[in-house]
């Protein structure tokens, strides 16, 4: 019997949107290995507050770690603290979500525990003992998969991947002494700049509305944020590599090789001609919607849906009946 532990992240003393699709890929592995499910959160005081729920999805245990040096991520302080409880608690399994905490994280502390990490996973399986990760190479063209037969198996997963799956767990909640000294911690975290507002990054965003040159001027973008917006609050803003190199958009939205990885449930692709680059960060989306008015366009070589046309036509009426729809549910 193996038990897995969670990493779960946390912003402002609430759970992000992953924390469930971690534990869910937790406890779907913790039942092959015969173990149990703990998922692991870190924070400032107070923490402990807002980590109800995460039983409902198979956390037998919710360890809290708080410490006033622990409120916002800090590189240093969450490596030790994850790696020490991992050590100590004899896990099988380490999972992490592959966002860009868990990137910066999961790493570190395999470099801690002198293990290997499987990294970007979109699929977790047990053989004979051995956690077996699927995930993607050749920018998404093909899949592999990777015994990791050291201990603990360090993971992490690609967001909106592992669907949210309740399966009804103790969820006791524990809070952990934290034991390390943050004034050894070799980096100082000075500040935070929060960018995007209130929309979901992109690599986290269930449905993302991607914008290419085919969009001709950054103030175009208005007619992308206004499907987003009609596409609810769940949905973030994406844009291809050559209108971030043209400061069109931040690179906090790049998707694509270069950028960011994304998996939602839906994907709009809007002027997108559908370079290998770009397609490498998003084919691996649920479905795929391309508007672009080259019938020859590569994007539509993946898309489940196209339109071929002049998005300034299909776009203000693509909205139209979306909030159409939406005001109607």
């Amino acid at each position: 019997m193996s038990d897995v532990l969670a990493v779960v992240e946390q912003k402002d003393g609430a759970l992000r949107g992953t924390a469930r699709e971690v534990v869910t890929a937790a406890a779907a592995l913790a039942a092959e290995l015969g173990g149990q499910v703990h998922a692991l959160v870190l924070g400032g005081p107070g923490t402990a507050d807002g980590v109800d729920g995460l039983g409902a999805f198979g956390a037998e245990v919710v360890k809290v770690a708080e410490h006033a040096a622990l409120a916002e991520y800090h590189p240093d302080g969450y490596a030790a603290v994850v790696s020490r409880l991992a050590r100590e608690g004899g896990y099988g399994a380490v999972l992490f979500a592959a966002t860009g905490e868990g990137k910066d994280l999961s790493p570190r502390v395999a470099a801690h525990l002198d293990v290997p990490l499987a990294a970007d996973v979109t699929g977790l399986t047990v053989d004979d003992g051995t956690v077996v990760a699927t995930r993607p190479i050749y920018a998404g063209k093909a899949f592999t998969q990777v015994a990791v037969e050291a201990s603990p198996a360090l993971v992490s997963i690609r967001p909106n991947v592992f669907q949210p799956a309740e399966r009804a767990a103790a969820g006791t909640v524990e809070t952990v002494e934290v034991t390390e000294d943050s004034s050894t911690w070799p980096t100082r975290v000075v500040s935070f700049t929060q960018t995007g507002g209130d929309i979901p990054d992109v690599a986290e965003a269930s449905v993302v509305v991607s914008g290419g040159r085919g969009m001709k001027d950054p103030e175009n973008w208005a007619l992308l944020e206004e499907l987003r917006a009609a596409l609810g609050d769940a949905a973030g803003l994406g844009a291809s590599r050559a209108v971030v190199d043209a400061g069109w958009r931040p690179h906090g939205e790049q998707v694509g090789q270069t950028g960011k990885t994304v998996a939602p449930r839906l994907y709009f692709a809007i002027g997108i001609s559908g370079a290998i680059q770009h397609l490498a960060g998003m084919r691996t989306a649920g479905t795929i919607v391309a508007v672009n008015r080259d019938a020859d366009a590569p994007i539509f070589k993946v898309a489940d849906y196209g339109i071929v046309g002049d998005l300034f036509e299909v776009l203000p009426r693509l909205t139209e009946e979306v909030r159409s729809l939406r005001d109607g549910a």
